[in-house]
C-alpha cells in the first residue's frame, strides 16, 4: 500500500501519467467535465449515507480532478496549481476580516452577510450571481434563498413562510381546476420553492432530505418486489390496495 505521499509526490504522479498513458494524454478540461460532476455526486452520496470511507475516496478522486486541470491550466499557459492555492487562499483571508482584520462579528450569520458584502464590493453585479445555472433546481433554490438572505430579504419566521406555503398550495389547486398546464407548471414551481424556503428555516438540507426519502423508498419498494416474488406473484398482476397492504406490511418490518 503506498503510504506518505504528500501534494508534490501526487502532482509527480499526474505529470507522469500526462505524458506516458494514452488516456491521460487525450483528457481536455471538456472531457474531464461530466466526470468531475459525477464524482461530485459520488461525494454527495457517500456523504448522505455517513460512509467516510467512501467520503476518503471520493476526496482524493475530486483532489486528482483539480490536479488534473491545474495541469491542464500549466499546459495550456492560463494558470498553475500555486495559482489556484494562491487564489482561494487570498479569497479567504479577503473574505474573513474578523480573523485576518478588525471586523467585529457575533455569529454565524453576521459572517455570511459579511461575506456576501465583501462580493459586491469586489465587483459582483448581484448577490445572486454567484449562483451556478448548472446546480440541479432543488440545491439552486436553496442557494438562492441564502444568498437573498444576507442582505436582509427575508421573512420573519417559520410561520410567515408557512402561510406561504398554503398560499402556494391554494393557487396550485386553482391552477389544476384551470386545465392550464403552463400556469399549473408555474404555480407547482412556487409551491415547490416555498417548501424549501420553510424546510431551510428548519435547518434541515432539502437536498439531503429527499435524497433520504429516495433511498427509502428504493429500499422498500424493492424488498416488497422480493415479497410478492416469493409469493409466486406480479406486481403488475395485482391491484393497488393488494400491493398497499404488501408495503405496509415491509414498512412495519423496515421502519
Amino acid at each position: 500500500m503506498v503510504q506518505n505521499i504528500d501534494i508534490n509526490g501526487l502532482v509527480k504522479i499526474m505529470d507522469e501519467l500526462r505524458v506516458q498513458c494514452p488516456w491521460d494524454k487525450k483528457q481536455t478540461i471538456h472531457t474531464l467535465r461530466q466526470q468531475t460532476i459525477e464524482e461530485t455526486f459520488e461525494l454527495a452520496d457517500a456523504i448522505t449515507e455517513k460512509d467516510w470511507d467512501g467520503i476518503k475516496e471520493e476526496l482524493g478522486d475530486l483532489l486528482l480532478h483539480i490536479i488534473f486541470y491545474a495541469k491542464i491550466g500549466y499546459e495550456e499557459n492560463k494558470f498553475t496549481l500555486q495559482d489556484v492555492i494562491d487564489g482561494i487562499s487570498e479569497k479567504l483571508i479577503n473574505r474573513h476580516p474578523h480573523i485576518y482584520g478588525n471586523v467585529k462579528v457575533n455569529d454565524e450569520e453576521d459572517v455570511k452577510k459579511n461575506w456576501e458584502q465583501i462580493k459586491l464590493a469586489e465587483g459582483k453585479k448581484s448577490v445572486l450571481s454567484g449562483v451556478p445555472r448548472s446546480l440541479p433546481a432543488m440545491v439552486k433554490a436553496m442557494r438562492i434563498q441564502e444568498k437573498a438572505k444576507q442582505v436582509g430579504f427575508e421573512w420573519a419566521n417559520k410561520e410567515r413562510v408557512w402561510e406561504k406555503v398554503e398560499e402556494e398550495k391554494l393557487e396550485l389547486l386553482e391552477a389544476v381546476d384551470s386545465g392550464d398546464m403552463e400556469h399549473i407548471e408555474e404555480e407547482a414551481g412556487d409551491l415547490f420553492f416555498s417548501v424549501i424556503n420553510y424546510v431551510r428555516f428548519l435547518k434541515v438540507d432539502a437536498e439531503n432530505s429527499l435524497e433520504l426519502t429516495n433511498k427509502k423508498f428504493i429500499k422498500r419498494f424493492t424488498l416488497m418486489e422480493e415479497d410478492v416474488e416469493k409469493n409466486g406473484m406480479k406486481l403488475s398482476n395485482m391491484s393497488l390496495e393488494e400491493m398497499d397492504a404488501v408495503w405496509n406490511k415491509i414498512k412495519k418490518k423496515n421502519t
